[in-house]
């Protein structure tokens, strides 16, 4: 599990040198590792939304790093893959057409994969430290995409991949910790790469709060579901007495010290108005991640993926960066969710880092933890 994530080293820093190509070359590994378990040829997958076709969305990243690593961003620059552009822009291909399209064979996607992939690392090792921008931009990129796969694979109930996917427990009993709020930069300010939507770092005033020392559980959710009688959520259900949970191909009973996962934000608050609590703000929640000097929360960072009560808004005096459509088009449709997951990558997931979904998504690595509600 992580525990510190990034935060004190910006992603600028920590790829500095030989690292962001070493960097780069880890993440490709990562990559090709969730799927080279399954029969790609082979596998025949649904038409729904929250997915996408493996072989495209393996080839959309190799795609989107030869765009702007390469290309500069540039569409009159030609691919190396003739009518790349046509079949890997997310931006351009609408999702419903990426089961029908007249791709290559599996053989030259995947060479296509790694061809682009060391004229990209030739094309790093001759860029100065300043210039290194889209490649820093890419490996973030990348990361965000082997989360999805991993998704994927848990949407679709196949087998998990070989790669560490283990989640936190804890078998301490959740108690409140107490922060006496005041005035925080929220936002990263000094970086050279830093996501658009973190940008416009800003002076937020938090009144005092108290927030859970850890997420929720499986067994405090299998409570509340059993008291309120409510449905039960993404891949649970009822066996005799027990509650299994499905865990990409196999179902296992529910671990009750283990944290809540797959879980929406509209679930999230109906358990909060059950236990007579709320969900923290966004603020609330960078604001205790940067100031837990004691120690006292557990898995804020590579634990799971926690809601907020925030919609995805910009800071003040947003502009976007040459890849627009990664925060500009989300705004004041999706929800925040803060600290990254067991399944998330180290590079992005640190105390700033901003993520987003519609509020009824439940198949990320998504859990909650609640705040006392306090007479204002």
């Amino acid at each position: 599990m992580h525990t510190t994530g990034l935060a004190a080293e910006p992603i600028d820093e920590v790829y500095g040198g030989d690292r962001l190509g070493a960097a780069l070359a880890d993440a490709r590994r990562r990559t090709l590792a969730i799927y080279s378990h399954l029969d790609l040829a082979a596998l025949e997958v649904p038409r729904i939304d929250i997915v996408n076709p493996p072989l495209w969305e393996l080839s959309h990243v190799a795609w989107f790093q030869e765009f702007w690593c390469l290309r500069g961003g540039d569409p009159r620059t030609p691919s190396i893959l003739p009518r790349a552009d046509s079949l890997f822009n997310s931006t351009t291909v609408a999702h419903e057409s990426r089961w029908t399209l007249d791709y290559p064979g599996m053989q030259a996607l995947f060479a296509y994969m790694r061809d682009s992939h060391d004229v990209v690392q030739e094309a790093l090792a001759r860029a100065p430290e300043d210039d290194r921008y889209f490649f820093k931009l890419a490996l973030v990129h990348e990361d965000m995409h082997a989360e999805a796969l991993l998704m994927t694979l848990q949407t679709l109930g196949l087998p998990a991949p070989s790669v560490e996917l283990t989640a936190p427990i804890s078998t301490a009993a959740s108690r409140d910790v107490r922060f006496a709020g005041g005035e925080f930069v929220q936002g990263t300010r000094h970086a050279s790469f830093v996501f658009d939507n973190e940008r416009g770092a800003h002076a937020v005033a938090v009144a005092p709060f108290s927030i859970a020392s850890r997420t929720i559980t499986q067994g405090e959710f299998a409570a509340f579901l059993e008291a309120s009688g409510r449905a039960p959520p993404r891949y649970w259900k009822r066996e005799g007495s027990s509650w299994r949970v499905r865990r990409f191909d196999r179902w296992v009973r529910i671990d009750s010290a283990a944290p809540m996962v797959h879980v929406s934000l509209e679930e999230a608050a109906a358990y909060c108005a059950w236990a007579g609590r709320r969900l923290p703000t966004e603020s609330e929640w960078e604001f205790a991640a940067r100031h837990d000097a004691a120690g006292g929360l557990e898995g804020m960072i590579g634990g799971v993926w926690e809601w907020t009560s925030s919609p995805f808004a910009p800071y003040p005096g947003f502009t976007p960066d040459p890849y627009r459509e990664y925060s500009e088009p989300w705004f004041h449709t999706h929800y925040v969710l803060r600290g990254g997951s067991f399944a998330t990558s180290p590079r992005i997931a640190y105390a700033r880092y901003r993520n987003f979904y519609l509020p009824g998504r439940a198949d990320m690595f998504a859990g909650f933890r609640t705040c006392a509600i306090e007479a204002r």
